[in-house]
C-alpha cells in the first residue's frame, strides 16, 4: 500500500472507531464550530495543538507558521484573529513557541535558506532587540531563550492589534497566553505565569 492510501486508511478506521465510541460525534461536530481557544503556533509538525492539550476536533481554532510569529502585515495570522476574536467569541489566544524551534535557530545564523529568509527577518530584530540578555549565552541556552523571548513578543504583537484593542473597548473577556513547549519531555510552560497564577486578562 503507498503512502498516501495508507493515510486514507488510517482517516478510515479513525472515523469508523469515532463513530463506534460516540455515534453522535460527527453530527455534533458538522452543525458548528464553537472553541474557547485561539492557537497561535509553529508549523514544526511535532507540535499539533488538539494532541498536546488533550482536546477533540471542534474544541480550538489554530492558526500555524514558521516560529508562530504574529506580524502586524500578515493578513492571513490577521484574518484568522480577527475571526476567533468577533465572530468564534474566544475566551482565550495562546501562543505557543517550542523549543529547539528551527526558525528560531535560523535566524540566529548566518546562513541562507531563500524567500523563508524575508520571513525570518522579524526573529532576526528580535535577536538584535535582545542581543544584551543573548550575548555570553552558550548555543544552546541562546537558542532556548530566544525562543522564550520570541513567544513573548508575539503575544505584545497580539495586544497591540486593533482587534484585541476593540475588543476590550466592548467590554469582552479576552485572555492572552505566553506558552513554550519541551519536544524533550511534552510539557508546556506558561512564559508570563510560571507559578501557574491568573493568566493576563485584558
Amino acid at each position: 500500500m503507498s503512502e498516501i492510501k495508507q493515510l486514507l486508511e488510517n482517516n478510515k478506521i479513525w472515523s469508523e472507531s469515532t463513530k463506534e465510541a460516540d455515534p453522535e460525534f460527527f453530527n455534533r461536530l458538522s452543525e458548528r464550530q464553537k472553541p474557547e481557544y485561539l492557537w497561535i503556533g509553529c508549523s514544526d509538525s511535532r507540535v499539533p495543538a488538539n494532541q498536546l492539550l488533550g482536546l477533540i476536533p471542534g474544541d480550538i481554532f489554530v492558526h500555524r507558521n514558521v516560529a508562530n510569529l504574529v506580524v502586524h502585515t500578515d493578513f492571513n495570522c490577521l484574518s484568522v484573529l480577527q475571526y476567533a476574536v468577533d465572530v468564534l467569541q474566544v475566551k482565550h489566544i495562546i501562543v505557543c513557541g517550542h523549543y529547539g524551534c528551527g526558525g528560531v535557530e535560523a535566524a540566529l545564523g548566518d546562513q541562507q535558506f531563500g524567500l523563508i529568509d524575508n520571513w525570518l527577518g522579524h526573529i532576526k530584530d528580535l535577536v538584535v532587540k535582545y542581543n544584551d540578555e543573548l550575548e555570553g549565552l552558550n548555543d544552546q541556552d541562546k537558542s532556548a531563550r530566544m525562543c522564550e523571548l520570541n513567544v513573548l513578543e508575539q503575544a505584545e504583537n497580539i495586544r497591540r492589534t486593533n482587534i484585541v484593542r476593540d475588543a476590550k473597548d466592548r467590554g469582552q473577556r479576552l485572555r492572552i497566553h505566553s506558552w513554550i513547549y519541551s519536544l524533550r519531555n511534552g510539557r508546556l510552560k506558561d512564559l508570563a505565569n510560571p507559578d501557574n497564577s491568573v493568566p493576563t486578562e485584558l
